[in-house]
């Protein structure tokens, strides 16, 4: 009996800890972070003159004419790695919990975050690309934790240096910390518990799987990541946006109902679409935290993705980041919640939450439009592929700022080492205590994030500005300098953006 004390005290201080800090990220995420996100959208919505709307359809022509690069990735690689981070079992079982305990209104206001969201995404983009560095391999390295230090830096001031550099290093430390070790395991554990539970197939077995499809593409680098993502990224989206469109059309009759539905539970007009938190309140708060959780918009892990990307403007990247957001939850998350509330009565009604709302919803739904036990198998896939390819996202992420944090080769091939212990040990284990400090960490990564980009907003604005003056002027490939620039604050460090590497860049453009 004596020999089991240390073990009942371990367990029992982890438990504490656990619910302390599970119930202090709740307070931050619910009470702080949401509305610091929202405000942070619509402010740089209002000052880049919603950018993210008027300049929607030209992001659009740049991801579909972006080439490989020969130096660091290409705009489409560093645009899907960021999607694959951002395109999650969040996309499924998270717009599940929110049209569940928010009713079918939740979906509204998912839209109306995310257009403010691209908006934030589009800023911390931007300022990835002005701040970026070219490392020894060739591919630039940037990110929250990089514009952090080198921005602050600019002010000319020593305390302001300083404050950037710790929190440059705060932000990349909690960053390795939670998208390089937890989140793999999260999900992971997904993936594990999905086939478990729908083809029997045992945890340990996934775990062994899983590492053996993963350490090849993580111990290869970022290039790797970028190869896997570019085609994983697109089949997996398009699969499920086809088979989601074959559920709207054989549901035709009933979607102006839906959407009327989406409007009316949004607004509170209608008795019975309030879901399970009952009120205007509840619909509002899940739709809002879905949204924001995501798209990731502010959370400074897609930044690190955007910076890879060899540009001639650093408003090009921002723009294709943006729509990053817009696939994510305008369409992806869309397709989610519109097959759950075409759903007959038996698998969807408003403030009823059956006992695997958040796990199977969307596989009850589809089989409820398109019967079959193919249902089971593709969503099978659906779920693997989409954490399959967070994974392969979060690996850029902790990989650039490891490199931040001044590891070298070495260090990188050990986080590489590391990731693939946490895809494995994820799929057997569940560490609670772990994943509630990374979302500890993610929290108040966001808010580090935030701030940063709302400080750092004029660099924003300038580019921004630089931008649209070049296209007014006819400019077909606007290209940025960053040294004697009348717009800019202050001469951009480095050697990134200086004219002799904007006429470089221009000239592969002609030649392209």
């Amino acid at each position: 009996m004596p020999a089991t004390v240390p073990t009942l005290l371990v367990s029992s201080v982890t438990s504490v800890l656990t619910d302390s800090l599970s119930g202090f990220e709740s307070l931050v995420s619910g009470k702080v972070l949401i509305w610091l996100l929202i405000a942070t959208g619509g402010y740089l919505t209002v000052r880049t003159r919603a950018v993210q709307l008027r300049l929607l359809a030209r992001s659009v022509a740049l991801v579909a004419r972006s080439r490989r690069q020969r130096g660091s990735l290409s705009s489409f690689q560093a645009f899907v790695i960021g999607l694959g981070g951002r395109v999650g079992t969040g996309n499924i079982a998270g717009v599940a919990l929110a049209v569940t305990l928010g009713g079918p209104g939740a979906l509204l206001w998912m839209w109306v975050v995310a257009l403010l969201g691209m908006a934030t995404s589009f800023a911390e983009s931007t300022l990835a690309q002005v701040f970026k560095v070219r490392a020894a391999d060739g591919i630039f390295r940037g990110g929250p934790a990089y514009y952090m230090e080198r921005g602050l830096a600019l002010y000319g001031r020593p305390g302001l240096a300083r404050l950037g550099r710790w929190t440059g290093l705060t932000f990349a430390a909690m960053l390795v910390f939670s998208y390089g070790l937890i989140f793999p395991m999260v999900q992971s554990n997904t993936i594990a518990v999905t086939v478990q539970s729908s083809h029997g197939v045992a945890t340990w077995v996934t775990a062994l799987v899983l590492m053996a499809v993963t350490a090849p593409i993580l111990l290869a680098g970022v290039r790797a990541v970028a190869r896997v993502t570019e085609w994983l990224v697109p089949v997996m989206a398009l699969a499920y946006l086809a088979v989601v469109a074959v559920v709207i059309i054989v549901s035709a009759p009933r979607v102006p109902g839906v959407l009327a539905d989406v409007v009316a539970g949004a607004l509170n007009l209608r008795a019975g679409l309030a879901g399970t938190g009952g009120g205007l309140f509840a619909t509002f708060l899940n739709g809002v935290k879905r949204g924001l959780f995501s798209n990731e918009a502010g959370q400074g892990s897609s930044p690190n993705g955007a910076a890879t990307a060899d540009v001639a403007h650093p408003v090009v990247q921002g723009l294709i980041q943006a729509l990053g957001v817009f696939i994510d939850t305008i369409i992806i998350c869309t397709a989610t919640g519109l097959t759950i509330l075409l759903a007959s009565p038996q698998v969807y009604t408003p403030g009823v939450e059956p006992d695997w709302a958040e796990t199977t919803l969307v596989q009850h739904a589809l089989a409820d439009a398109l019967p079959g036990a193919w249902v089971v198998w593709f969503m099978s896939f659906l779920v693997i592929t989409f954490a399959y390819s967070s994974v392969l996202g979060y690996s850029s992420f902790a990989e650039i700022n490891v490199g931040y944090l001044g590891g070298g080769s070495r260090a990188g091939i050990a986080l590489r080492l590391a990731m693939t212990a946490a895809t494995g040990l994820g799929a057997v284990v569940a560490l609670d205590l772990a994943w509630v400090l990374a979302d500890v960490a993610l929290a108040l990564m966001t808010i580090l994030n935030l701030v940063a980009v709302l400080w750092l907003g004029r660099w924003v604005f300038a580019a921004l500005r630089d931008y649209d003056d070049q296209r007014r002027r006819g400019v077909a490939e606007p290209a940025f300098v960053g040294v004697g620039n009348p717009l800019l604050p202050r001469d951009v460090p480095g050697d990134v953006w200086t004219a002799q590497r904007a006429r470089e860049r221009v000239q592969t453009l002609d030649e392209g």
